[in-house]
């Protein structure tokens, strides 16, 4: 390991220096986020894979082993996440109907956990690489989150085009990433100085930004998963020198222990997490900005499906839905207005329903996933482990049934849909999600229909 780096850390640390140098042979903390949003936590249906209740966050939990492949990950009712990250969207204070800008988003830990605390509101979440922004829909989809839009931009025309918009605003800083030395060993080979400080030039760059975006009286937090105080308090003692408007308050966070004494700011205020202290790293700051100065964002005039689109929503769930936008053939919807963004790149906005092709509708998985949808489902069936298995693979399943399109679920909770034909059920799971021939769905246990 870089010796210069733990010439650091001991300087840093130096009381717990040898506790932290023992962490890293330990293994990787993990944990679960339960998805409120469709399951009960009281009655999360697999309680034996929660290990001790986490302190970071409500409805997570400390876990044993990897549950990347268990079913109800698939079905969306948890998330896996690094136990000290979840502690960050805490701080926020998100209310059921606040407009929020996490403008770092992906893979979707903290993104997915803002969108569980919405109801009214909405969530713009944005990620400025093509490919980690595919992989942030996929998160999104699974967890069933209804109310967003997923952009893929730069910060500064994002953040001047929703200038003092944002309630909330979350920026979880790309960083140098000490906190993952466990999880990716990259990080130890490539650590520099220079890395640093170039890390530490683009997170003022990007609270640049999004300090434009917050509106007056708004919350922005500072969050990264590295130990280094030039990309942590540095920044911190920088955003307030640079940006008079905005006031650091107390994280009132009863995890981890204060910061590191810096001049220009005070340390008593932020976070730390080591790994001493349950969890891989994590710095957090809180921010309000003072003033009241507010904008509206302009929204896109609400549409209605066509007859056909209609005819599918009749067939498929129970009640109506609030908002709808069509983009070329394809239909979404949400229960909140969509944004107009301009010539921003939008990725998705709201929930893909389907797309007319030659006349007729064809459904998007991602309309099954929605949260918000899956009670309401009229046409459903429900499938065990080994079945799900293979549906997961892309394979048909036996099951009878009404023809026509169904969710098809495990335990009452939908992973996918397909078309039956009265007997078996054609495969509609996307290629992309498929899982790969040598991987397979999790069954310890008994099986659960």
């Amino acid at each position: 390991m870089n010796e210069q780096f733990l010439n650091r850390m001991q300087t840093m640390i130096p009381d717990e220096f040898e506790a932290f140098m023992a962490s890293l042979d330990q293994d990787l903390y993990k944990a679960l986020r339960i998805n409120t949003k469709k399951v009960d936590p009281d009655r999360f249906p697999a309680p034996g894979l929660l290990g001790k209740p986490s302190p970071f966050a409500d409805h997570s939990w400390y876990v044993d082993r990897p549950l990347g492949l268990d079913p109800y990950h698939i079905c969306g009712l948890f998330y896996l996440q690094e136990p000290s990250a979840s502690g960050v969207v805490g701080l926020l204070d998100v209310q059921k109907d606040d407009l929020v800008l996490d403008l770092c988003a992906a893979p979707g830990s903290k993104t997915t956990q803002i969108a569980q605390k919405l109801e009214s509101g909405m969530l713009v979440c944005n990620e400025i690489d093509a490919k980690r922004a595919q992989a942030l829909l996929s998160n999104l989809e699974r967890m069933g989150v209804v109310n967003f839009a997923l952009t893929n931009s730069e910060s500064k025309p994002l953040c001047a085009a929703f200038e003092n918009c944002f309630d909330k605003v979350l920026v979880d800083a790309p960083c140098s990433g000490e906190g993952m030395l466990k999880k990716h060993a990259i990080v130890a080979k490539t650590w520099s100085m220079d890395n640093i400080l170039m890390c530490a030039a683009r997170q003022k760059e990007i609270v640049s930004n999004a300090v434009r975006a917050l509106k007056g009286g708004g919350v922005l937090v500072y969050s990264t998963c590295t130990y280094a105080k030039e990309e942590n308090e540095e920044v911190v003692a920088w955003i307030l020198e640079r940006f008079p408007e905005m006031e650091l308050v107390d994280c009132g966070a009863a995890f981890g222990r204060p910061g590191l004494k810096t001049p220009g700011m005070d340390a008593s205020k932020v976070r730390r997490v080591f790994p001493m202290d349950g969890g891989e790293g994590q710095f957090m700051a809180k921010f309000v900005k003072k003033g009241d100065a507010s904008n509206t964002p302009a929204l896109l005039k609400n549409e209605k499906p066509n007859a056909t689109e209609r005819a599918f929503l009749r067939e498929q769930v129970e009640g109506d839905f609030s908002f709808f936008h069509h983009s070329k053939e394809k239909l979404f919807r949400m229960e909140h207005a969509f944004l107009d963004f301009g010539k921003l790149k939008v990725v998705r906005q709201g929930v893909l329903v389907g797309e007319m092709k030659k006349n007729r509708f064809e459904p998007a998985h991602a309309f099954y996933m929605a949260a918000d949808t899956m009670d309401r489902l009229k046409n459903k069936v429900s499938c065990g482990l080994r079945e799900m298995d293979a549906y997961m693979h892309g394979e048909q399943i036996r099951i009878e049934g009404e023809p026509g399109f169904v969710g098809v679920c495990f335990n009452g909770y939908p992973f996918g849909f397909g078309k039956s034909d009265g007997h078996r059920i054609n495969n509609k799971i996307p290629k992309g999600m498929r899982l790969l021939p040598k991987s397979h769905v999790r069954m310890d246990g008994e099986e659960q229909q």
